[in-house]
This record gives C-alpha cells, sequence and structure tokens, in this order.
C-alpha cells in the first residue's frame, strides 16, 4: 500500500510537470504561487502574561488549464505546511493540506460540459490531539495517506464564465484510504477496525468561485458536497474552503483562509483519546508575508 501511495502521489506530480510542457502553448493558461509568511509574539516582563511564540507556513498553488476547441481540461494542485513553536512546549504543526483536481469536459453547446472529474485530498505528516498535562501522551489522529481521500465521477459542468462553475455529478465513487495501522485498527475515518479503504457510492457537487472583489484583492472560494446512496442517504459530506488574498506590492500579501468540514463518518477524538462523535470542524489561518506568482 505504501508503494501505491507514493506511486500516485508521484505521478500527480509528474501529471502536473507534463501539463506545464510547452507542447499547444497556445491553448494553455498556466501559472500559481508560491508564498511563505511568518509570525512572532516576543514578551519581555510582561504584566499582562503570555507565551513567546513564533510561527511559519508555507504555500504552493499550482494551476494548468487547457481549452481548444469543444475540449477543456482544468488542473490544480494546492499544498500548505506549517509550524508553530510557543512558550517551552515543542515544535507543532499547524497547517498541513495536498489537495489535486484534474477535470475535463467536452462542451455540449451553451454554457454546459459533460464532464470527469478526479479529487484527490490528504496531507504530508503525522498529525496529533497535543495535550497540555505533563507526562499524557498525545494522540495521534491522522498521517500520511490516513486520511486520503480520492473522489471520482462522471458529471456535468456549468460553466458562465472564468470566474464560477457547478459541477453536479449523479455518478461518484468516494474512497477513503487509511495507511496507517494504528488508525486503521481504531476504525478511524469511518473504515472499519482493521482495514485501510472504505468505498462510498452517491452523488457528487463542486461549487468554485475565483474572483477579483476590488483591485488587489481574489476571492476563492471551493464548496464540495457528497452524499451516500446507500448509506444514510441524506446526510451531506461538507468541505468549504474560502481563501481571501491581498496583494500589498508585487512580493508582500495579506491572506485570510478558513476552512470547514462536517462528515458524519468521523468521530472527533478528544486530547485525552476520547470520542465525542462527529462533528463541524473548522480552521482559520490570517496571515501577512511574502508571496510570488509566475
Amino acid at each position: 500500500m505504501k508503494k501505491l501511495n507514493l506511486t500516485l502521489l508521484l505521478a500527480m506530480l509528474v501529471f502536473c510537470g507534463f501539463s506545464q510542457s510547452k507542447q499547444d502553448s497556445s491553448y494553455w493558461k498556466k501559472g500559481g504561487m508560491v508564498s511563505i509568511s511568518f509570525s512572532q509574539t516576543s514578551l519581555t516582563n510582561w504584566s499582562g502574561g503570555g507565551d513567546n511564540a513564533i510561527s511559519t507556513n508555507g504555500q504552493l498553488n499550482l494551476f494548468s488549464n487547457f481549452n481548444k476547441g469543444k475540449n477543456s481540461w482544468e488542473n490544480t494542485l494546492n499544498m500548505e505546511y506549517g509550524l508553530i513553536k510557543q512558550g517551552d512546549q515543542e515544535v507543532r504543526k499547524s497547517i498541513d493540506k495536498i489537495d489535486f483536481v484534474t477535470k475535463y469536459g467536452y462542451k455540449d453547446g451553451g454554457e454546459w460540459y459533460y464532464s470527469a472529474l478526479l479529487d484527490l485530498k490528504t496531507q504530508f505528516a503525522k498529525g496529533y490531539n497535543y495535550s497540555n498535562t505533563a507526562g499524557e501522551d498525545d494522540v495521534k489522529v491522522s498521517n500520511f495517506f490516513a486520511p486520503a481521500y480520492v473522489t471520482l465521477s462522471l458529471g456535468m459542468d456549468y460553466k458562465p464564465s472564468e470566474v464560477f462553475s457547478a459541477y453536479i455529478s449523479p455518478i461518484t465513487s468516494k474512497m477513503t484510504i487509511v495507511n496507517d495501522d494504528e488508525l486503521s485498527n481504531q476504525g478511524a475515518f469511518g473504515v472499519d477496525p482493521g482495514d485501510k479503504f472504505r468505498g462510498e457510492f452517491g452523488a457528487f457537487s463542486k461549487l468554485a468561485l475565483n474572483k477579483d472583489i476590488m483591485e488587489n484583492v481574489n476571492l476563492k472560494s471551493i464548496l464540495d458536497l457528497f452524499t451516500n446512496y446507500t448509506n444514510n442517504f441524506g446526510n451531506i459530506d461538507v468541505t468549504w474552503q474560502v481563501m481571501l488574498n491581498m496583494k500589498v506590492n508585487d512580493f508582500l500579501t495579506a491572506t485570510v483562509n478558513t476552512s470547514l468540514v462536517y462528515d458524519d463518518d468521523v468521530d472527533y477524538i478528544d486530547k485525552s483519546g476520547n470520542n465525542k462523535g462527529p462533528k463541524i470542524q473548522f480552521k482559520e489561518i490570517i496571515g501577512i508575508g511574502l508571496a510570488y506568482k509566475f
């Protein structure tokens, strides 16, 4: 399984590199952004209390889109990784994401496309619920390809402009991979205890907005919705990402990123290792740093 996972990741990166090639360059629209942000808190004799802290976050976003005649092929790869050090605590992970999407469409006339989509979501490294109690171990809750979510679907894509698209699929396979013995034995992320794979069949929708809302301010919003036909039909898995990028100058940017996730097959494990059932997950990151677009 490890070889398979590494092969999938390598194939994804090679695919993105190939799509950045010079072949048919007049039909390709390619680019990306790399950024790194820092924050620091330093306290000396501070009567209000608090801890010294330093954090850093790196981000790489790539896209490569092909349009020729009735054919459309869109590819995106978004990766993030962040670390934080606060007070006497060890260095901890603050953010970790690998998100790859490729979508092919054949125009049916007007603004509709017959489409096929592949979506892969995972992370780089182990994740923990960190304990704040001395002598109590941190609780591992995730790892590379644990989980990994792979979505394969066929449907229709409505694209009235470059700003907005709505992909709707009644034929979707959603696969959850937990390639970690400890987590799979716990039945993490909805797999049966001891299994490393869970398959679902249902309906899927992806709504995407990418718009400059004012000069030097860009808003991106991606909403994924999935419901399983055979198990708890009508319960909707939600992944909603909102990214606000504000350009100060050619290299300095300010960003606000939020992520909201809900999956009733995924239980929340608290810092003591207790299962609290499914919960709405929310993450917010505000940063100022250096960025370069290409």
